[in-house]
């Protein structure tokens, strides 16, 4: 077995003993109330996982530069090809 088959296998297995774990708790709760306490962790991390993406995509935004106007790069490409015919001419003679 190659090593990404086995951790694909581990992968695999302990997401199978989390849900049945998970299952277990929620629905035969060993403690009074954790079956709340459970469902109340699953919320709040579902919730601060979802906002947290949400304000890196904003922070993200807010701090990347706009691009350059298209006209603007197709000014300077315009440049560059011209010294570059230019430097092309020179070489021939």
């Amino acid at each position: 077995m190659h090593k990404d088959q086995a951790v694909g296998a581990v992968l695999l297995a302990v997401s199978a003993i989390i849900i049945i774990a998970y299952i277990w708790l929620v629905f035969f709760p060993p403690i009074a109330g954790a079956d709340i306490l459970i469902l109340k962790l699953t919320g709040t991390v579902a919730v601060a996982g979802i906002f947290a993406i949400l304000g890196w995509i904003g922070y993200t935004l807010a701090t990347t530069p706009p691009p350059k106007p298209i006209e603007e790069i197709e000014k300077e490409m315009g440049e560059i090809e011209a010294e570059t015919s230019q430097e092309g001419t020179k070489r021939q003679d």
